[in-house]
């Protein structure tokens, strides 16, 4: 996940809060701008000189250029680092989309692109733009833009129009001292601290624990956001559900979790992961899914659906209706489904 934002606007505050909040997720993260941490918010345990140092909680924080993007990204994915997240939060007057590009252009297999962030400064949106109206730009690329500081602003309802209205079908949530529910940006490890690729209860796993009232604003984290779950028993129709994919709409945020082609790949599930554009398959054999523990997967489709201002009743219908109800092996079926199946390395 990229995290970006102009200077002020909180995005380190939301880190902290990610890093603080995790429900049990490593998170590492990569920093571009190593001055526009704040230290003391983030409880760093370390020598400050260092280029790595390690957080009270386990979790890793990077100080790099983008030369060292890639270096980076490796060490901190491999499995010995046991790192769930990857945040890299991009400097107050970078570019975010050379960092996507980065990101996306990694060989590494084990990375799977999270969305661009944008934190906005409802506060100070309007001198913003006076500023830097680059802004503008950069709210077109976000997956997902958190208006920061609502309660600060004269009139946030205004400036959260005003962000709608710039993004291009990009999910916009309101916050508050960077509180945004971690639900909503990444899968937490399961309670049982399983490594490796988590269930379908793991992903619809909700940590109540964080929602309460601070200072009078909106204390439910969730209510930001709408999440829809769809299970069927019957195989979908892979054409039927890229034509869904290819019309997502306006707020959806994340799609996540296993759908069943039935005759289309008998021998496999299909792990589907989905944040903005961003569109990724992972065949899996039925036999050794995750889930088996040794006996057979049920084969069905599980997908969470998570996204602000979505009509889960309207995608729920649509999703009924990638049901196959005539199933035959077409050989051609699958095409659209494997231009996003990403070639695996031969480690893996």
């Amino acid at each position: 996940m990229v995290l970006a934002g102009f200077l002020g606007s909180g995005k380190t505050t939301l880190l902290n809060h990610l890093l603080h909040h995790s429900g049990g997720s490593r998170i590492g993260a990569v920093v571009n701008d190593f001055g526009a941490i704040e230290i003391d918010a983030m409880a760093v345990a370390g020598a400050l000189g260092d280029s790595t140092v390690s957080l009270g909680n386990g979790c890793l924080c990077c100080a790099v250029d983008a030369g060292e993007l890639d270096d980076y990204l490796e060490r901190l994915t491999r499995p010995s680092a046991r790192i769930d997240v990857i945040v890299v939060e991009a400097s107050g007057l970078a570019e975010p989309q050379e960092l996507v590009r980065m990101v996306l252009a990694s060989e590494n297999p084990r990375i799977v692109y999270g969305g661009l962030v944008e934190v906005v400064d409802a506060a100070e949106f309007d001198h913003t733009r006076e500023k830097h109206p680059e802004i503008d730009r950069h709210l077109a690329l976000a997956d997902l833009v958190v208006v920061n500081k609502v309660d600060r602003a004269d009139d946030g309802e205004r400036v959260l129009r005003t962000v709608r209205d710039l993004v291009d079908r990009a999910a916009v949530v309101p916050a508050a001292y960077g509180r945004v529910d971690p639900e909503f940006l990444f899968d937490r490890r399961p309670s049982e601290d399983r490594v490796g690729q988590l269930s379908f209860d793991d992903l619809h796993a909700h940590d109540e624990a964080d929602h309460t009232d601070h200072g009078g604003h909106a204390g439910h984290l969730h209510a930001a956001y709408e999440s829809l779950s769809f299970a069927s028993e019957v195989p979908l129709s892979p054409r039927r559900l890229m034509e869904f994919l290819d019309s997502r709409p306006e707020g959806l945020y994340r799609i996540k979790g296993y759908v069943d082609f039935g005759a289309h790949d008998r021998r496999n599930r299909y792990a589907v992961h989905a944040v903005g554009p961003f569109l990724r398959f992972r065949p899996e054999p039925w036999a050794d899914g995750p889930e088996s523990r040794g006996a057979a997967v049920e084969r069905r489709t599980q997908l969470v659906l998570i996204g602000s201002g979505i009509d889960t009743t309207a995608l729920g219908k649509e999703l009924a209706a990638c049901e196959e109800d005539t199933p035959h092996a077409d050989e051609h079926s699958m095409w659209g489904v494997l231009r996003y199946v990403q070639e695996q390395s031969p480690e893996g």
